[in-house]
């Protein structure tokens, strides 16, 4: 479980979104969530997210053309953990956030890439019957990791 008093940080970021409109919102959330940075995979969309709370001057944003790409930098001593509908995933409820690691969403209609969902180094899941908007999921995600704060 996450602990307050030691050194930790969060990224969290979307695979492959489909709207510019999903990153504006998981960016709030993010920046009122105690994310350290965010970050986009691909080029689905052309224009940037609306930022109508100034998160771009508040945290950092960092975009990669391919997950091969955001592999490459993710930083030293975090782990990834991919959110996927996967046999393989753990359930949220149960899952203990590690100190220093990376969120990786999937757009809704296709989820994470294959190589997304084999170099994570986690995945989670929340009980749901069908997939969730992706910047609510991740939502859901980063207050999951805040109310598990000791």
């Amino acid at each position: 479980m996450v602990n307050n008093l030691e050194q930790g940080f969060f990224g969290i970021g979307i695979q492959n979104g489909k709207t510019p409109e999903n990153l504006g919102v998981l960016w709030r959330s993010a920046q009122n969530l105690g994310a350290s940075f965010i970050f986009t995979i691909g080029n689905r969309y052309a224009k940037q997210a609306c930022d109508t709370h100034k998160a771009v001057g508040a945290m950092p944003y960092f975009h990669y053309k391919t997950f091969e790409e955001f592999y490459e930098h993710l930083p030293k001593g975090a782990m990834l953990v991919g959110v996927e509908l996967d046999k393989k995933a753990v359930s949220l409820e149960t899952f203990d956030h590690p100190r220093r690691c990376v969120y990786l969403l999937g757009a809704e209609d296709n989820g994470l890439s294959r190589i997304a969902i084999d170099k994570s180094h986690f995945l989670i899941k929340f009980k749901s019957i069908l997939s969730l908007n992706v910047s609510v999921a991740g939502s859901i995600v980063m207050y999951d990791r805040q109310s598990k704060l000791i």
